[in-house]
Protein backbone atom coordinates (compact mmCIF):
# COMPACT_ATOMS: atom_id res chain seq x y z
CA UNK A 1 0.00 0.00 0.00
CA UNK A 2 1.64 3.19 -1.15
CA UNK A 3 2.06 5.92 2.01
CA UNK A 4 -0.56 8.28 0.96
CA UNK A 5 -3.01 5.92 1.10
CA UNK A 6 -2.37 4.68 4.42
CA UNK A 7 -2.17 8.21 5.70
CA UNK A 8 -5.91 8.72 4.46
CA UNK A 9 -6.69 5.28 6.02
CA UNK A 10 -5.30 6.72 8.98
CA UNK A 11 -7.72 9.91 8.68
CA UNK A 12 -10.88 7.69 8.59
CA UNK A 13 -9.68 5.57 12.04
CA UNK A 14 -8.96 9.18 13.70
CA UNK A 15 -12.37 10.16 13.07
CA UNK A 16 -14.38 7.28 14.74
CA UNK A 17 -12.72 9.38 18.51
CA UNK A 18 -15.72 11.15 18.57
CA UNK A 19 -16.86 14.10 16.72
CA UNK A 20 -15.24 16.19 20.22
CA UNK A 21 -12.13 14.40 19.56
CA UNK A 22 -12.04 13.58 23.22
CA UNK A 23 -11.33 9.96 24.49
CA UNK A 24 -13.96 8.54 25.91
CA UNK A 25 -12.99 6.28 28.70
CA UNK A 26 -14.64 3.83 31.07
CA UNK A 27 -15.41 4.64 34.68
CA UNK A 28 -13.10 1.70 35.90
CA UNK A 29 -9.95 3.23 35.28
CA UNK A 30 -11.40 6.91 35.97
CA UNK A 31 -12.61 5.45 39.75
CA UNK A 32 -9.07 3.12 40.24
CA UNK A 33 -6.75 6.22 39.96
CA UNK A 34 -9.14 8.89 41.67
CA UNK A 35 -6.91 10.86 44.30
CA UNK A 36 -7.56 8.35 47.03
CA UNK A 37 -4.34 6.78 46.06
CA UNK A 38 -2.80 9.66 46.92
CA UNK A 39 -2.77 8.79 50.59
CA UNK A 40 -2.92 12.03 52.52
CA UNK A 41 -3.74 15.60 51.80
CA UNK A 42 -1.34 17.34 49.24
CA UNK A 43 1.22 19.92 51.24
CA UNK A 44 3.99 21.55 50.02
CA UNK A 45 6.49 18.98 50.57
CA UNK A 46 5.51 16.46 48.12
CA UNK A 47 6.20 15.68 44.50
CA UNK A 48 3.95 13.88 42.27
CA UNK A 49 6.17 12.41 39.31
CA UNK A 50 5.68 10.12 35.85
CA UNK A 51 7.47 7.70 33.96
CA UNK A 52 6.01 6.96 30.90
CA UNK A 53 7.45 4.84 27.42
CA UNK A 54 4.93 6.30 24.59
CA UNK A 55 6.21 3.51 22.26
CA UNK A 56 7.10 4.35 18.95
CA UNK A 57 4.00 2.35 17.67
CA UNK A 58 5.97 -0.56 16.04
CA UNK A 59 7.90 -3.23 16.73
CA UNK A 60 12.11 -1.79 15.31
CA UNK A 61 13.72 -4.93 16.93
CA UNK A 62 12.77 -7.09 13.90
CA UNK A 63 14.82 -4.22 11.43
CA UNK A 64 17.73 -4.15 13.79
CA UNK A 65 18.26 -8.06 13.80
CA UNK A 66 17.70 -8.43 10.28
CA UNK A 67 20.05 -11.01 9.00
CA UNK A 68 20.07 -10.32 5.48
CA UNK A 69 20.27 -6.24 4.72
CA UNK A 70 18.51 -7.21 1.27
CA UNK A 71 14.86 -8.05 3.50
CA UNK A 72 14.56 -4.22 5.05
CA UNK A 73 12.58 -2.65 2.40
CA UNK A 74 10.38 -5.72 3.43
CA UNK A 75 10.87 -5.38 6.76
CA UNK A 76 10.14 -1.41 7.33
CA UNK A 77 7.57 -1.55 4.96
CA UNK A 78 5.80 -4.39 7.79
CA UNK A 79 6.74 -2.25 10.50
CA UNK A 80 5.08 0.97 9.21
CA UNK A 81 1.68 -0.27 8.70
CA UNK A 82 1.51 -1.63 12.11
CA UNK A 83 2.87 1.91 13.41
CA UNK A 84 -0.04 3.26 11.53
CA UNK A 85 -2.37 1.02 12.72
CA UNK A 86 -1.38 1.85 16.21
CA UNK A 87 -2.51 5.43 15.79
CA UNK A 88 -0.43 7.36 17.59
CA UNK A 89 -3.14 9.96 17.97
CA UNK A 90 -5.57 8.30 19.50
CA UNK A 91 -2.95 6.77 21.95
CA UNK A 92 -1.63 10.30 22.86
CA UNK A 93 -5.33 10.73 24.48
CA UNK A 94 -5.34 7.81 26.52
CA UNK A 95 -2.18 9.79 27.92
CA UNK A 96 -4.10 12.67 28.04
CA UNK A 97 -6.25 11.06 30.14
CA UNK A 98 -3.63 9.27 32.59
CA UNK A 99 -2.23 12.57 33.31
CA UNK A 100 -5.77 13.91 33.88
CA UNK A 101 -6.01 11.60 36.54
CA UNK A 102 -3.14 11.46 38.26
CA UNK A 103 -2.00 15.33 37.82
CA UNK A 104 2.21 14.58 37.95
CA UNK A 105 4.40 17.89 38.29
CA UNK A 106 7.03 16.03 36.27
CA UNK A 107 6.62 13.35 33.74
CA UNK A 108 9.76 11.89 32.00
CA UNK A 109 8.91 10.59 28.80
CA UNK A 110 11.02 7.80 26.38
CA UNK A 111 10.50 7.18 22.92
CA UNK A 112 9.21 9.88 21.68
CA UNK A 113 9.69 9.89 17.92
CA UNK A 114 9.34 12.02 15.10
CA UNK A 115 8.87 9.96 11.90
CA UNK A 116 9.79 11.91 8.19
CA UNK A 117 9.15 10.19 4.72
CA UNK A 118 10.52 10.98 1.20
CA UNK A 119 8.94 9.60 -2.07
CA UNK A 120 10.33 8.42 -3.74
CA UNK A 121 13.16 7.67 -1.40
CA UNK A 122 17.21 7.26 -2.47
CA UNK A 123 17.98 5.60 0.61
CA UNK A 124 18.47 2.05 -1.63
CA UNK A 125 20.47 3.16 -4.18
CA UNK A 126 22.82 4.78 -1.61
CA UNK A 127 21.50 7.88 -1.48
CA UNK A 128 21.99 10.51 1.39
CA UNK A 129 18.88 12.98 0.99
CA UNK A 130 17.41 13.29 4.17
CA UNK A 131 13.74 12.60 4.46
CA UNK A 132 12.33 16.23 5.54
CA UNK A 133 8.15 15.34 5.10
CA UNK A 134 6.63 15.06 8.67
CA UNK A 135 4.09 11.95 9.36
CA UNK A 136 4.13 11.88 12.52
CA UNK A 137 5.83 14.76 14.84
CA UNK A 138 5.21 12.50 18.95
CA UNK A 139 5.60 15.27 21.27
CA UNK A 140 3.66 17.93 19.13
CA UNK A 141 0.17 15.83 18.96
CA UNK A 142 0.67 14.58 22.58
CA UNK A 143 1.22 18.67 24.13
CA UNK A 144 -1.60 19.87 21.55
CA UNK A 145 -3.71 16.93 22.86
CA UNK A 146 -2.49 17.97 26.48
CA UNK A 147 -3.91 21.15 26.12
CA UNK A 148 -7.41 20.04 24.24
CA UNK A 149 -7.61 18.34 28.02
CA UNK A 150 -7.35 22.04 29.59
CA UNK A 151 -3.48 20.42 30.89
CA UNK A 152 -0.64 23.18 31.16
CA UNK A 153 2.70 21.13 30.19
CA UNK A 154 5.56 22.20 28.53
CA UNK A 155 8.82 20.40 27.46
CA UNK A 156 11.11 21.45 29.23
CA UNK A 157 14.39 19.28 28.20
CA UNK A 158 14.63 17.16 25.32
CA UNK A 159 17.46 15.28 23.77
CA UNK A 160 17.72 13.60 20.13
CA UNK A 161 18.87 9.73 20.61
CA UNK A 162 19.06 7.98 17.67
CA UNK A 163 18.17 9.32 13.99
CA UNK A 164 17.63 6.37 11.15
CA UNK A 165 16.73 6.59 7.46
CA UNK A 166 15.76 3.44 5.56
CA UNK A 167 14.28 2.14 2.53
CA UNK A 168 10.70 0.84 2.62
CA UNK A 169 9.35 -1.34 -0.64
CA UNK A 170 6.19 0.63 -1.84
CA UNK A 171 5.47 -1.39 -5.03
CA UNK A 172 6.88 -3.83 -7.30
CA UNK A 173 5.55 -3.48 -10.61
CA UNK A 174 7.77 -1.26 -11.23
CA UNK A 175 9.92 -1.54 -8.20
CA UNK A 176 9.29 1.27 -5.77
CA UNK A 177 10.88 2.64 -2.84
CA UNK A 178 10.30 5.23 -0.25
CA UNK A 179 12.41 6.27 2.67
CA UNK A 180 11.34 6.35 6.26
CA UNK A 181 13.20 8.37 9.01
CA UNK A 182 12.66 7.78 12.34
CA UNK A 183 14.28 9.78 14.70
CA UNK A 184 13.94 9.37 18.58
CA UNK A 185 13.74 11.63 21.53
CA UNK A 186 13.59 11.39 25.52
CA UNK A 187 11.56 14.37 27.00
CA UNK A 188 10.62 15.63 30.42
CA UNK A 189 7.26 17.77 30.57
CA UNK A 190 6.66 20.02 33.43
CA UNK A 191 3.40 21.06 35.00
CA UNK A 192 2.76 25.04 34.19
CA UNK A 193 3.42 25.73 38.26
CA UNK A 194 6.70 23.89 38.13
CA UNK A 195 9.31 26.60 37.80
CA UNK A 196 12.77 24.99 35.54
CA UNK A 197 16.25 25.85 35.33
CA UNK A 198 19.49 24.44 35.19
CA UNK A 199 18.59 21.86 31.94
CA UNK A 200 20.86 19.28 30.98
CA UNK A 201 20.33 17.04 27.80
CA UNK A 202 22.93 14.07 26.64
CA UNK A 203 23.70 11.42 24.58
CA UNK A 204 26.25 9.23 26.31
CA UNK A 205 29.07 7.67 25.08
CA UNK A 206 28.23 4.33 24.75
CA UNK A 207 26.32 3.21 21.59
CA UNK A 208 25.34 0.35 20.13
CA UNK A 209 26.67 -0.06 16.54
CA UNK A 210 24.00 -1.86 13.95
CA UNK A 211 26.30 -4.42 11.57
CA UNK A 212 25.35 -4.01 7.76
CA UNK A 213 25.94 -7.65 7.30
CA UNK A 214 28.89 -7.28 5.14
CA UNK A 215 31.43 -6.33 7.86
CA UNK A 216 30.65 -2.72 8.45
CA UNK A 217 28.30 -0.32 10.32
CA UNK A 218 24.85 0.06 8.85
CA UNK A 219 23.93 2.69 11.75
CA UNK A 220 24.56 3.51 15.30
CA UNK A 221 21.59 4.03 18.07
CA UNK A 222 22.19 6.97 20.41
CA UNK A 223 20.55 6.87 23.96
CA UNK A 224 20.72 9.65 25.75
CA UNK A 225 19.28 11.77 29.15
CA UNK A 226 17.26 14.69 30.46
CA UNK A 227 17.81 16.59 33.89
CA UNK A 228 16.29 19.72 34.79
CA UNK A 229 16.48 21.48 38.62
CA UNK A 230 12.23 21.75 39.46
CA UNK A 231 11.23 23.59 42.10
CA UNK A 232 7.79 22.16 43.22
CA UNK A 233 6.39 24.18 46.58
CA UNK A 234 9.04 24.46 48.90
CA UNK A 235 11.41 21.83 47.44
CA UNK A 236 13.89 21.94 44.34
CA UNK A 237 15.25 18.70 42.72
CA UNK A 238 17.05 17.08 40.40
CA UNK A 239 15.02 15.27 37.94
CA UNK A 240 16.78 13.05 35.01
CA UNK A 241 14.88 11.07 32.57
CA UNK A 242 16.39 8.28 30.59
CA UNK A 243 15.92 4.94 28.34
CA UNK A 244 19.04 2.74 28.51
CA UNK A 245 20.09 0.79 25.93
CA UNK A 246 18.12 -2.98 25.86
CA UNK A 247 19.83 -5.00 23.13
CA UNK A 248 23.25 -4.94 24.59
CA UNK A 249 24.12 -5.42 28.48
CA UNK A 250 27.26 -3.65 28.26
CA UNK A 251 26.07 -1.00 26.44
CA UNK A 252 23.80 -0.87 29.04
CA UNK A 253 26.01 -1.00 31.93
CA UNK A 254 27.97 1.37 30.63
CA UNK A 255 24.93 3.77 30.18
CA UNK A 256 23.74 3.51 33.53
CA UNK A 257 27.38 3.88 34.78
CA UNK A 258 27.79 7.04 33.42
CA UNK A 259 24.62 8.77 34.51
CA UNK A 260 25.54 7.37 37.95
CA UNK A 261 28.80 9.32 37.96
CA UNK A 262 27.35 12.34 36.17
CA UNK A 263 25.27 12.68 39.34
CA UNK A 264 27.59 11.45 41.79
CA UNK A 265 28.16 15.16 43.29
CA UNK A 266 24.70 16.24 42.88
CA UNK A 267 23.88 18.08 46.07
CA UNK A 268 20.12 18.44 45.46
CA UNK A 269 17.99 14.99 46.16
CA UNK A 270 17.96 13.49 42.74
CA UNK A 271 14.78 11.57 41.00
CA UNK A 272 16.21 9.19 38.16
CA UNK A 273 12.57 7.94 36.14
CA UNK A 274 12.64 6.37 32.82
CA UNK A 275 12.64 2.66 31.07
CA UNK A 276 16.15 1.20 32.23
CA UNK A 277 15.31 -2.68 30.57
CA UNK A 278 16.58 -4.31 33.64
CA UNK A 279 14.57 -6.41 35.67
CA UNK A 280 13.97 -5.65 39.94
CA UNK A 281 15.09 -7.64 42.04
CA UNK A 282 17.64 -9.07 39.67
CA UNK A 283 18.91 -6.81 37.16
CA UNK A 284 22.46 -6.17 37.08
CA UNK A 285 21.94 -2.42 36.11
CA UNK A 286 18.81 -1.87 38.65
CA UNK A 287 21.30 -3.59 41.28
CA UNK A 288 23.78 -0.76 40.43
CA UNK A 289 21.61 1.78 40.82
CA UNK A 290 20.83 0.32 44.55
CA UNK A 291 24.83 0.16 45.16
CA UNK A 292 24.78 3.63 44.36
CA UNK A 293 21.93 4.99 47.67
CA UNK A 294 18.88 5.14 44.93
CA UNK A 295 16.05 3.56 46.47
CA UNK A 296 13.35 2.33 44.74
CA UNK A 297 10.45 3.92 45.01
CA UNK A 298 7.93 0.80 44.24
CA UNK A 299 9.66 -0.92 46.94
CA UNK A 300 9.15 1.86 49.10
CA UNK A 301 5.16 2.81 48.88
CA UNK A 302 2.13 2.49 51.34
CA UNK A 303 -0.10 1.40 49.38
CA UNK A 304 -0.98 -2.07 47.62
CA UNK A 305 2.07 -3.25 48.85
CA UNK A 306 0.92 -6.94 47.30
CA UNK A 307 0.94 -5.44 43.54
CA UNK A 308 4.11 -6.91 41.46
CA UNK A 309 4.26 -3.27 39.93
CA UNK A 310 4.66 -5.05 36.55
CA UNK A 311 5.37 -2.53 33.40
CA UNK A 312 6.23 -5.16 30.68
CA UNK A 313 5.23 -5.90 28.13
CA UNK A 314 2.09 -5.27 25.88
CA UNK A 315 2.16 -6.41 22.50
CA UNK A 316 3.51 -4.94 20.33
CA UNK A 317 0.17 -4.41 18.03
CA UNK A 318 -1.13 -3.11 21.18
CA UNK A 319 -4.43 -5.22 20.47
CA UNK A 320 -4.06 -7.72 23.23
CA UNK A 321 -7.16 -8.41 25.30
CA UNK A 322 -5.42 -10.21 27.86
CA UNK A 323 -3.28 -8.97 30.35
CA UNK A 324 0.04 -10.36 30.44
CA UNK A 325 2.72 -7.62 31.92
CA UNK A 326 5.69 -9.73 33.62
CA UNK A 327 8.69 -7.88 34.28
CA UNK A 328 9.11 -4.13 36.08
CA UNK A 329 11.61 -2.32 34.13
CA UNK A 330 10.14 1.07 34.42
CA UNK A 331 11.34 3.08 37.41
CA UNK A 332 11.12 6.16 39.81
CA UNK A 333 14.36 5.70 41.72
CA UNK A 334 15.35 8.54 44.66
CA UNK A 335 18.72 9.37 46.20
CA UNK A 336 19.20 12.23 48.59
CA UNK A 337 22.40 11.43 50.26
CA UNK A 338 25.41 11.23 47.64
CA UNK A 339 27.87 8.60 48.77
CA UNK A 340 27.00 7.93 52.20
CA UNK A 341 24.88 5.26 54.04
CA UNK A 342 22.23 4.31 54.09
CA UNK A 343 20.50 3.53 50.88
CA UNK A 344 18.46 6.19 50.80
CA UNK A 345 15.81 9.30 52.19
CA UNK A 346 12.59 9.23 51.23
CA UNK A 347 9.28 10.10 53.03
CA UNK A 348 6.18 8.51 52.67
CA UNK A 349 5.52 7.58 49.10
CA UNK A 350 2.23 6.80 47.25
CA UNK A 351 2.69 5.12 43.72
CA UNK A 352 0.57 3.36 40.85
CA UNK A 353 0.90 1.60 37.88
CA UNK A 354 -1.01 2.84 34.86
CA UNK A 355 -1.53 1.14 31.74
CA UNK A 356 -2.09 -1.84 33.13
CA UNK A 357 -5.77 -2.70 33.19
CA UNK A 358 -8.48 -3.38 30.03
CA UNK A 359 -10.19 0.00 31.08
CA UNK A 360 -7.02 1.64 30.33
CA UNK A 361 -7.01 1.07 26.75
CA UNK A 362 -8.55 3.49 23.72
CA UNK A 363 -11.91 3.06 21.83
CA UNK A 364 -11.08 1.09 19.15
CA UNK A 365 -8.93 -1.39 21.61
CA UNK A 366 -4.84 -0.12 21.46
CA UNK A 367 -3.38 -0.19 24.79
CA UNK A 368 -1.58 3.48 25.27
CA UNK A 369 1.32 1.62 24.55
CA UNK A 370 3.28 -1.57 24.64
CA UNK A 371 4.57 -0.75 28.52
CA UNK A 372 3.12 0.21 31.75
CA UNK A 373 3.70 3.65 33.33
CA UNK A 374 4.70 4.24 37.07
CA UNK A 375 3.79 7.71 38.62
CA UNK A 376 4.54 8.18 42.36
CA UNK A 377 3.36 11.21 44.94
CA UNK A 378 5.74 11.10 47.46
CA UNK A 379 7.87 13.60 50.23
CA UNK A 380 11.76 14.38 49.44
CA UNK A 381 13.20 15.25 51.79
CA UNK A 382 16.40 18.09 51.62
CA UNK A 383 19.39 16.32 51.91
CA UNK A 384 20.27 15.00 55.25
CA UNK A 385 16.36 14.86 55.64
CA UNK A 386 14.65 12.01 57.31
CA UNK A 387 15.71 8.36 56.27
CA UNK A 388 13.82 5.30 55.30
CA UNK A 389 16.40 2.48 54.22
CA UNK A 390 16.54 0.32 51.18
CA UNK A 391 15.45 -3.13 51.94
CA UNK A 392 18.51 -4.72 50.61
CA UNK A 393 17.54 -8.78 50.30
CA UNK A 394 20.58 -10.98 50.36
CA UNK A 395 20.99 -13.85 47.98
CA UNK A 396 20.27 -11.78 44.45
CA UNK A 397 21.87 -12.58 41.40
CA UNK A 398 23.49 -9.45 39.78
CA UNK A 399 22.82 -10.50 36.63
CA UNK A 400 20.17 -9.22 34.31
CA UNK A 401 17.33 -12.02 33.00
Amino acid sequence: MHVRLSIAALAVLLAACGDDGLLDVGDGAAERRSNDWLGPAKDQSSITVMTRNVYVGTDVDRIIEAEDPRDIPILVAEAFQTLLATNFPERAEAFAQEILETDPHLIGLQEISLIRHQSPGDAVIGGTLPAQDVLFDFLDILVTTLHAYGLDYRAVATIQNADVELPMITGVDPLAFDDVRLTDFDVILARGDVEISNTDARNYLATLPVPDGQGGVAFVIRRGYTAVDATVGHNTVRFVNTHLEPADPGVKQDQADELIATLEHETLPVIVVGDLNTPAPAGAVYNTFLDAFYADVWDLRSNGRNEPGFTANHASDLRNDVVDLQKRIDFILVRNRPGAAPRSAIGRVFAIVVGDELGDRTPSGLWPSDHAGVVARMVVPPVGGAIVAQDRRPGRSRGDR
